[in-house]
């Protein structure tokens, strides 16, 4: 449909006018006002210049296919008025000048550090004149009591608390400009302030100052317009969501979840309300164990895996021929899907969490390798459900395919297409049709990929260690083993098995003793217990410390890490080297579901000093 808008040059006199009386108000959707300190100086400065800002585009509210619900502009308060127009693009010029021009009240606003300040406005009168100055630096910002303080705030350096302070200095209050009674007061109060001092000549000065200032500022600033773009109230729903979408992408662009808010609160409903009551379910608030696992979701995430669950569904019934969750996806996803499929995906997340804690060992959100893969994860527990997923055939599938895209590292980039790829493979490998599991097809792990696994940002890198932790390692000084229930308790970290120290003094290189190889999940007082020692110190440190603890029992618990206890103790760090390498590739191996091609390789057999066969 063509819409034709219309642009009238409007008075910034009327706009703020309006806005203080509830005439123009904002969408409830629109983010809230953000401006900084610098930011309306910024602003401020170009008003007083006369120097354009932008058009300013708002909808005629009264269409009844658009139910918006909405709000003042921050700072007018609240109001009863039913508004006539609602901003859709400008919301933070137009509040910073309300607020700094228009209102009484001190300015609420942040520095450029986000400390919280409250700001009177001033044009230093003497600046403005001056063609060498840069208008910016024209504008002050003063603190509410209007007094500029340094030395923490122990020294006064300007005075504006009462208006003699504020003649004989010649700065003017911005927010007496739109106010002419008030305005009249000042510039009466002005000039007898100089009149009454008896010297002509400062007189004359002042004066020939004030009237150029009121000439080339105040004129500029009471006269200025604004074009204004206005959609009228007959423009259709899908014209002033697609609108909003193209006129908000300068600045600070909005979020795929901020404009699927939009596009939502035309049918009168609050995503961001809802957000809030969806992502306690997914954070599991209330729960019995309390952990952070699923804090990383967030709205954007969220949207996008309804969305692809909807997609998903859709193909399954015959209405549309492709699963896809692309940005203009996740745009286009109409509210009727989104409410009648939200409650089943919430339910998919509360599967997918209980199957990385109870199946896959992964218990927080730092131990978790791709929090993306939590998108398609859900999706499909959303679609299979509960029972479904508890099936031994089915966690078997699910557990491989989890396990391939994070050994494959599959999911460090944009995987919009893998996602819809998973939900088809995987679900369909479930119930038995036939799958292409072109994430597990995909997957490859090279052998001297532990070497260059060197830090837990990797996500492979915390995938060994969750597995580590599903074969029950335990700690080597208090015997508590690494699962659930007591990685709640206390917190294990990942440390070298052979110190870094130790391996620093015998001239071991770094890329063998810093990667996954030699590192495993302890917990604090076997770390301090370990120091920086040889192994065969260190061990019979630990006996020595724990009461009752037997050379044998000490052995079980190393090994349980997988650990060569002979080569160990004997600080043979090539010989235990080798065997672990070898250990963590059978784990990694049997995770996925697939043979690793070059434990043999001539490359693998020279960095690793052996063949890991």
């Amino acid at each position: 449909m063509v819409i034709a808008p219309s642009s009238v040059d409007t008075n910034l006199s009327q706009l703020l006018l309006e806005a203080s009386i509830g005439k123009i108000q904002l969408p409830e959707f629109q983010r809230d006002w953000t401006w900084d300190d610098d930011r309306i100086r910024g602003i401020l400065a170009s008003l007083s210049q006369g120097y354009p800002m932008g058009a300013i585009m708002r909808l005629q509210y009264g269409n009844p296919d658009i139910k918006f619900r909405y709000r003042t502009l921050e700072g007018v308060g609240s109001t009863t008025e039913i508004p006539e127009y609602l901003i859709l693009d400008g919301q933070q010029r137009l509040t910073s000048m309300y607020q700094a021009v228009y209102d009484n009240k001190p300015v609420r606003t942040v520095t450029e550090k986000k400390a919280a300040i409250q700001r009177y406005y001033y044009l230093d009168m003497k600046k403005c004149l001056d063609e060498n100055e840069d208008r910016v630096e024209a504008v002050l910002s003063i603190p509410s009591d209007k007094k500029l303080k340094e030395n923490f705030d122990r020294d006064v350096i300007l005075d504006l608390s009462d208006r003699d302070k504020e003649y004989e200095l010649q700065f003017f209050p911005l927010n007496l400009v739109f106010h002419s009674s008030e305005l009249t007061d000042w510039c009466t109060g002005y000039v007898l302030h100089y009149a009454m001092a008896g010297d002509p000549q400062k007189t004359a000065e002042a004066m020939a100052i004030y009237n150029q200032f009121k000439s080339d500022v105040i004129d500029t600033i009471t006269g200025y317009k604004l074009p204004v773009i206005t959609l009228d109230k007959s423009t259709p729903r899908e014209a002033v969501c697609k609108v909003f979408e193209n006129v908000n992408t300068g600045g600070v662009p909005l979020t795929v979840f901020e404009l699927v808010t939009a596009s939502y609160a035309t049918q009168e409903f609050n995503l961001r309300e809802d957000w809030v009551k969806c992502r306690s379910v997914i954070r599991g608030e209330g729960d019995t164990l309390n952990t952070d696992l699923l804090n990383g979701i967030d709205e954007t995430a969220f949207l996008t895996t309804v969305t692809l669950y909807t997609s998903y569904v859709n193909k399954v019934n015959g209405t549309s021929g492709m699963v896809s969750c692309k940005k203009r996806d996740v745009l286009g996803l109409p509210f009727e899907d989104y409410d009648s499929n939200k409650a089943i995906v919430l339910q998919g997340f509360k599967i997918a969490r209980e199957f990385l804690l109870k199946y896959q060992y992964v218990f927080r959100q730092r131990d978790l390798p791709y929090p993306t893969q939590l998108i398609p994860l859900a999706a499909i527990c959303a679609y299979l459900g509960k029972s479904k997923c508890n099936e031994p055939n089915t966690t078997k599938i699910l557990s491989r395919w989890y396990w391939c895209g994070i050994f494959g590292e599959m999911y460090g980039g944009a995987n919009e297409t893998r996602y819809a790829n998973d939900i088809e493979d995987v679900v369909n490998d479930v119930l038995g049709k036939v799958s292409l599991n072109r994430t597990v097809n995909a997957a490859f792990f090279s052998s001297t990929r532990l070497l260059t696994m060197q830090s837990r940002l990797s996500a492979a890198y915390k995938g060994v260690m969750a597995l580590l932790y599903k074969e029950h390692c335990r700690d080597f000084m208090n015997d508590t083993t690494i699962d659930l229930v007591n990685s709640m308790i206390e917190s294990p970290d990942i440390h070298h098995i052979f110190p870094q120290k130790y391996c620093e003094e015998q001239h071991i290189k770094r890329q063998k003793y810093n990667s996954i190889v030699n590192k495993t999940p302890i917990l604090p007082e076997t770390n301090r217990a370990i120091g920086g020692d040889a192994p065969s110190i260190y061990t019979a440190r630990i006996m020595k410390k724990v009461a009752g603890l037997t050379e044998d029992v000490l052995r079980e618990r190393i090994e349980s890490h997988l650990v060569d206890y002979n080569a160990l103790v004997a600080n043979d760090f090539d010989t235990y080297f080798v065997d672990r390498a070898k250990k963590l590739l059978n784990l990694i191996e049997n995770a996925m579901g697939k043979k690793i091609a070059d434990r043999t390789a001539e490359n693998t057999i020279e960095q690793f000093g052996s063949s890991l066969s």
